[in-house]
C-alpha cells in the first residue's frame, strides 16, 4: 500500500536505550534509521527534477521556517517528514498533476512549519522523562499510546489544512486537495492517521472557514464513494 501519510511514527515499541539514553535521543535514532533505510532517486532524472521544482516553488512562496531539506526518493513511501526539517518525496509524485503534487508536498512542509516533531518530542518527554528503560516505559505505554495517537491524528489534520491554505496562497484550485485522495485509496483510522473520511471532512471545514461557506456533510455523491478501499 502506497502511503504519503506516514510522517510521525508513534514508536509504541520503543527500542531500549543505550546506557542512560533519554527518549529524545531514542526518537532521533529511530528517525535516523528511517532515513538511512530510504533509497535516493536519480537527482538528474526528469521526475526527480519535477518534484524538486514544485518543492522549491512552495518553499519560496510560503517562506517556510525552519529551513526544510528535500530528499527525492524511490520505493514504497510516497512522502514523509523526518527530524523536523527533512521532507522525503518519492519521484512518483511527478506523475500527479501539479496541484496535487503541491498539496502533498505542502502537507509535509506543514509538519515542519507547525513544529510537529518538537511537539512529539515534548509529549514523549512528558511520559518518559528519564532514561529509557523497561521500568520507565512499560507502566505508561498504554497512556502514552493513547496521547500519541491523538496527537498524531491532530497533526495530520493540521498539516492537511496548512496544505489547503498553501494551494490558495499559490492561486491554485483547492479541488486538488480533495482529488489527491482519489489516487491514494480510502483508508480507515490507524493509530497514527485519521481515515480518509475524517480527513476529507476536516478539509471541507477548513475550506469553509477560508471562504465563509458552511461545510456540508458527506453524501453518497462525493468522490470518496468511487475510490477503491484500502484495508
Amino acid at each position: 500500500m502506497h502511503r504519503w501519510i506516514i510522517t510521525l511514527s508513534l514508536l509504541l515499541a520503543v527500542p531500549f536505550a543505550r546506557g542512560e539514553e533519554g527518549i529524545v535521543a531514542v526518537l532521533a535514532r529511530s528517525q535516523l534509521a528511517r532515513l538511512d533505510a530510504t533509497a535516493a532517486a536519480d537527482p538528474a532524472g526528469a521526475r526527480a527534477q519535477t518534484v524538486r521544482h514544485s518543492f522549491d516553488d512552495l518553499v519560496r512562496a510560503l517562506a517556510i521556517q525552519p529551513p526544510a531539506e528535500l530528499r527525492v526518493i524511490r520505493g514504497e513511501t510516497l512522502a514523509e517528514s523526518l527530524q523536523g526539517h527533512i521532507v522525503l518525496a518519492n519521484e512518483r509524485l511527478a506523475e500527479l498533476n501539479e496541484g496535487e503534487r503541491l498539496f502533498i508536498l505542502a502537507h509535509e512542509l506543514g509538519h515542519i512549519a507547525l513544529h510537529h516533531w518538537a511537539q512529539t518530542e515534548q509529549l514523549y518527554l512528558k511520559w518518559v522523562p528519564g532514561a529509557v528503560t523497561p521500568q520507565q516505559t512499560e507502566p505508561v505505554a498504554a497512556m502514552l499510546g493513547r496521547d500519541a495517537s491523538g496527537q498524531a491524528h491532530r497533526h495530520e489534520l493540521e498539516a492537511d489544512a496548512f496544505a489547503l491554505h498553501a494551494l490558495r496562497a499559490l492561486g491554485r484550485d483547492t479541488h486538488d486537495a480533495f482529488s489527491v485522495f482519489m489516487h491514494l485509496g480510502v483508508t480507515r483510522d490507524t493509530p497514527t492517521h485519521p481515515g480518509t473520511r475524517k480527513r476529507l471532512a476536516s478539509l471541507r471545514a477548513a475550506e469553509a472557514a477560508l471562504t465563509g461557506a458552511v461545510a456540508q456533510p458527506a453524501t453518497r455523491n462525493e468522490p470518496i464513494e468511487s475510490v477503491k478501499r484500502v484495508d
